[in-house]
């Protein structure tokens, strides 16, 4: 989205999406997020007891495939995988197999999921915005900057940065692919809303994140791998 053919990045693109993403989301902290809530999200849709309707049950299944930890283990398994495939293929040569690695598939997609997953982990902290379960029960959403509780580490998505860096990234490489890795990534945007887990500028910002973070991933190590 943000990085040319020749895997250059966008710059202006990039300055210009962040701001609109930024307008996003004051617009969704002053009030819209809370509109968008009520509309969106299903009130007997508790994910906490697994209870509500058939598309409540598969918002939630989405929400396990695609979480963070599980984004973290098969990207990590997959990039050990094809090492140790690489290394006892060539004779035990790990020099390889590392040489190989750098530029594999899965390689790029581990990348944009770490590289997500820790810009997502410092923002939540610092951010420290609370989740709708707060204003449900409380009738109220506040920011409380440098805790690491669960229910005030809501902005952003960490489900949608990890997903949209994982699937823009395999939208990427496999461009044939691309319209059912968007689509995915935006149902999983959609199922965080659904069930009450994030507020609607919580995705957006998630989902901002996680296509620069594919696109930087992308352009650093294609720059790194033609040297």
């Amino acid at each position: 989205m943000f990085i040319r053919p020749d895997n250059t990045l966008k710059w202006k693109w990039i300055g210009y999406g962040a701001l609109i993403t930024l307008a996003l989301v004051l617009i969704g902290v002053i009030g819209g997020d809370k509109l968008l809530y009520s509309f969106i999200h299903d009130p007997k849709c508790n994910p906490l007891v697994y209870v509500g309707t058939t598309l409540c049950s598969i918002c939630m299944i989405i929400g396990k495939i695609f979480s963070v930890k599980m984004w973290l283990v098969f990207t990590t398994l997959s990039v050990i995988a094809f090492f140790v495939y690489k290394a006892i293929t060539n004779e035990n040569d790990f020099r390889y197999a590392f040489i190989k690695i750098k530029n594999s598939y899965v390689f790029y997609v581990f990348c944009s999921v770490v590289l997500a997953f820790l810009t997502t982990g410092i923002l939540k902290v610092l951010i420290g915005r609370s989740r709708p379960i707060i204003y449900e029960a409380l009738n109220t959403s506040v920011f409380v900057p440098g805790t690491y509780e669960h229910v005030f580490n809501s902005m952003p998505s960490g489900h949608t940065a990890v997903s949209f860096a994982g699937l823009v990234m395999l939208g990427m490489l496999f461009p044939k692919a691309k319209w059912a890795t968007w689509t995915t990534a935006i149902l999983i945007g959609f199922s965080r809303l659904y069930v009450g887990a994030h507020w609607f500028s919580d995705v957006i910002f998630g989902a901002f994140i996680g296509m620069v973070c594919a696109d930087i991933v992308k352009a650093t190590l294609k720059k790194i791998n033609s040297k």
